[in-house]
């Protein structure tokens, strides 16, 4: 039961995650293709970043083409919203893509686990694949990845990774590691949205 929630969640967040790159291709001015460049990488950078980075064969995505057919169907209908219907409220998307985010975190870090990671590089992995799917997509569309300048994001993942470690060493059982590392990462996210949270930026001493 647990694992279904968790593979619903995942291709939940997979669809919230391929319409953020719809959205960021969309005030780019890119075109269709341009489009779906940006939400197939937004949606499973991280997690192939992951993949290749554990020598996990063949890479999720490759094994489970529902998840590109997600992605594609998904962003048509983006794209096809976008143009015919009213913008949806502004909080509707950042809320579901942390709900996303907090998934991929878990997801990631139980995976390098099960490949045999340490602890330590098992959170790396899990803000790899909650994070670097979105990295890359600014990238591409020619701007600073917000998880490296303003966003209470990958902190939120690192959170939520932290405490997945402290719910395995008290209670070794996965289902309650992800749900406490879900939780965690989501509410921290929810309160720097509602409340406009960012870390401290660097100034340059003149």
């Amino acid at each position: 039961m647990a694992n279904t929630i968790i593979y619903s969640l995942d291709l939940f967040g997979t669809a919230v995650f391929a319409i953020s790159g719809v959205l960021v291709a969309s005030r780019r001015r890119m075109d269709l293709f341009g489009a779906l460049v940006l939400a197939c990488v937004t949606a499973i950078g991280g997690g192939t970043i992951r993949d290749m980075a554990l020598g996990a064969s063949p890479v999720f995505w490759v094994e489970n083409s529902l998840y590109i057919w997600l992605i594609v169907t998904t962003s048509l209908l983006s794209i096809l919203l976008l143009n015919n219907f009213p913008s949806p409220p502004r909080w509707l998307l950042p809320v579901a893509d942390a709900i996303g985010m907090a998934v991929f975190m878990a997801i990631g870090a139980e995976k390098a686990l099960a490949f045999g990671a340490p602890m330590i590089v098992a959170v790396v992995m899990g803000v790899v694949t909650a994070c670097g799917g979105g990295m890359i997509r600014d990238v591409l569309a020619n701007q600073v990845p917000l998880v490296l300048q303003r966003e209470v994001y990958a902190t939120a993942c690192i959170a939520g990774g932290l405490v997945w470690v402290a719910a395995l060493y008290l209670i070794p059982s996965a289902s309650f590691a992800s749900s406490a590392c879900i939780i965690t990462a989501l509410l921290i996210r929810l309160v720097a949205i509602r409340y406009h949270l960012s870390l401290p930026k660097l100034s340059k001493n003149r």
